[in-house]
């Protein structure tokens, strides 16, 4: 499995949506950086633009892979784990199987219902269109203006330099062959009861209509030490539409596992 990796420090393994690459968390690690001494790992998920999905046939394959992967990479290193959109699904099931070595979960737009039509979702809304961006997006402007919700030429070029190139990169038959077989075995609470202690971070959009928010927050009880957060005007592109308070959050939540003891 392809990784990109920056720093040094702590491992912090990432976790990207469906059908993208490591790309599209990059613009987070600027705030990994001022925050010290954490070692970026973005893996590639299986189906990626530089890794195989070769055997791979459903997400529960995927997140087995992911966590065979950190186990080869780290052993029993302590680590964080951080997944966005789908790589929260990920993340959490890595969370819960390796509870004892993890440092904390962090999940941004995650995925908390596998199935499309069950999941509770607000409906598609669009706060601001911005006219500048269509020339700048050209043929993308489509996949753009799918989970836009406040359009700005800052967050089109975002969308160029790190979304457009997983998704121009993703092995399309793989893609197809994992969401026939979309949710995991068992939902890692439930397969896991124990409420999960180590600092957490669930950050959702308040407009956002793939996974929405409230999904997220029925979890609430078993995260005691979770910061949830749901942000108005923004959508599924949470990192990018609301760059500023991710950032915070996410920094609030580095912080708080430096202050817990180690595994």
């Amino acid at each position: 499995m392809f990784a990109h990796e920056s720093g040094s420090g702590t491992p912090l393994v990432l976790l990207h949506g469906f059908g993208l690459d490591h790309r599209s968390l990059l613009p987070l690690d600027p705030t990994f950086e001022r925050s010290g001494d954490w070692r970026r790992i973005y893996l590639d998920l299986p189906g990626a633009t530089r890794s195989p999905a070769t055997g791979m046939k459903s997400t529960q394959d995927v997140a087995d892979a992911v966590v065979a992967e950190i186990t080869s990479r780290l052993g029993d290193e302590p680590f964080a784990v951080l997944g966005n959109s789908f790589g929260g699904m990920i993340a959490r099931h890595v969370a819960h199987e390796l509870r004892p070595q993890v440092l904390g979960l962090a999940t941004l737009a995650g995925v908390f219902v596998a199935p499309h039509p069950q999941r509770t979702v607000p409906p598609r809304t669009v706060l601001h269109r911005d006219p500048d961006i269509e020339p700048l997006l050209g043929a993308a402007l489509d996949q753009y203006r799918e989970d836009a919700v406040v359009e700005s030429t800052d967050d089109a070029r975002a969308f160029l330099a790190h979304i457009l190139p997983g998704i121009e990169g993703a092995d399309a038959q793989a893609i197809d062959r994992i969401a026939a077989h979309y949710a995991l075995d068992l939902e890692p609470e439930d397969a896991h009861p124990k409420p999960f202690v180590q600092p957490t971070l669930h950050l959702t959009g308040r407009q956002d209509d793939v996974v929405g928010y409230s999904d997220a927050w029925n979890r609430i009880d078993h995260y005691p030490r979770a910061t949830y957060a749901t942000l108005d005007a923004a959508g599924h592109n949470v990192v990018i539409e609301q760059a500023g308070l991710c950032s915070a959050l996410v920094t609030d939540w580095l912080q708080r596992m430096r202050r817990e003891p180690r595994p």
